[in-house]
């Protein structure tokens, strides 16, 4: 008898969160979107498609709400960053973290699937990113900025936590499992409560990552240096 062909691995699929109003990016988010605000020289979602293509990971959804037209008139399919875009429409004043990703389960159609979001700037290497761990969720965490130096979390054998030291800040970068949206009723709901939830019951893997790069685009100063030495350095590559 001819063994059973093996059938393809699904795609990861990931969520990018867009739909925040930005209010301390004001007034430069009264007129656009804050991912796709401008750094060196082009949309900062526009440099975040395309590490998701090369890791692999081209079945993106984005959600929106603030001025969430711009984005699938800027962004298209996502044919010409190799990645395919579906988008999650919110109503005005969006769903929050959570609710957002609740809003979307639909279109994610892998378990897990990565959440990353749309503001910030990260050199983690995205192909690292776990298929499977034990328990809910797996959060990447970072060294704290200086603008969050009591951090969020810690880390005690490879599981996330909130009562010991070190604390590390979350980076936005994460991978759920559908289940860890179970139960869940409320249409506007942040993330931060539901990851505290399960990880005290031991169901929220984690990882420190030491690297480079980490910024918060959250105030115009951060996106004004990031933009700055971006252009810098094109010009001197030029």
């Amino acid at each position: 008898m001819s063994p059973k062909p093996t059938l393809p691995a699904q795609p990861m699929y990931a969520m990018i969160l867009a739909a925040g109003r930005g209010e301390r990016m004001r007034p430069l988010t009264d007129t656009t979107p804050k991912p796709l605000l401008s750094v060196g020289g082009k949309p900062l979602i526009e440099h975040l498609l395309p590490r998701l293509s090369a890791s692999g990971i081209t079945r993106i959804v984005i959600n929106h709400a603030h001025l969430g037209e711009q984005l699938p008139a800027t962004l298209g399919d996502g044919s010409r960053f190799g990645v395919h875009i579906d988008y999650s429409a919110e109503p005005d004043g969006g769903l929050e973290t959570g609710g957002g990703i609740i809003n979307a389960l639909p279109l994610l159609k892998s378990d897990p699937f990565i959440v990353i979001n749309g503001d910030i700037w990260c050199d983690y290497p995205l192909s690292n990113l776990p298929h499977s761990f034990p328990g809910l969720a797996h959060l990447v965490l970072v060294d704290n900025p200086a603008h969050h130096l009591c951090g969020d979390f810690a880390i005690i054998d490879s599981q996330l936590t909130t009562d010991a030291e070190p604390r590390y800040t979350f980076s936005g970068i994460g991978v759920y499992r559908h289940r860890f949206f179970a139960d869940c009723t409320q249409s506007h709901l942040p993330l931060a409560p539901l990851i505290r939830k399960h990880a005290a019951s031991a169901n929220v893997s984690a990882e420190h990552y030491a690297g480079e790069e980490w910024i918060d685009i959250g105030t115009p100063q951060r996106l004004k240096s990031l933009d700055s030495r971006l252009c810098r350095g094109a010009r001197n590559n030029v």
